[in-house]
């Protein structure tokens, strides 16, 4: 057995962005999963700034998905989690809730991918007026920032895993 061949590697470098989806539902034990996984990502100072909202519903995915201008898998994908920080115990000018959502947003994300289903991330977070048209659907206050949401499910297009790398982005030492 090779190092490529442990499991978690395997499911890292298959994880890709996955636009289309099966209309299965996700089975409450892989939701559950999914977010257990999120509320184990690492969290600057403990401050666990995460919320997660869980849209499951037909209604919710489609009003997302209309106002989203680049989430229109989400008229297929039977799951979203949107990952959004309460900033409030971050000092002035800290955004380290980025970092700590960002986290728990690729742990949904890969574990998804070993759990059998895909999903991408959509961009929310200082795109306007992407943030502005997506808080009143999520209903998200005012003091909740929203990080981004992952689009999930059970795959309808295959994608090759990733190899390689690339000698002209890595610096040793120095620049």
């Amino acid at each position: 057995m090779t190092l490529r061949d442990n499991s978690v590697i395997t499911t890292i470098l298959s994880r890709r962005s996955i636009r289309k989806f099966c209309s299965d539902a996700v089975p409450p034990e892989m939701r559950d999963l999914l977010l257990e996984c999120a509320f184990a990502a690492p969290s600057a100072h403990n401050r666990r700034p995460c919320h997660f909202i869980v849209l499951e519903d037909r209604a919710a995915l489609d009003a997302l998905a209309e106002v989203h201008d680049s989430g229109k898998m989400l008229f297929q994908a039977p799951l979203a989690i949107a990952v959004c920080a309460e900033t409030a115990s971050y000092p002035e000018g800290d955004l380290a809730w980025v970092e700590d959502c960002s986290a728990a947003l690729e742990n949904i994300l890969v574990a998804a991918k070993g759990l059998g289903l895909e999903g991408v991330w959509l961009k929310v977070m200082g795109r306007h007026p992407r943030n502005e048209r997506v808080r009143p659907v999520l209903g998200v206050p005012e003091s909740v920032e929203i990080v981004g949401i992952a689009a999930l499910g059970f795959g309808a297009e295959e994608k090759p895993p990733y190899e390689g790398i690339r000698v002209d982005r890595v610096h040793n030492n120095l620049w």
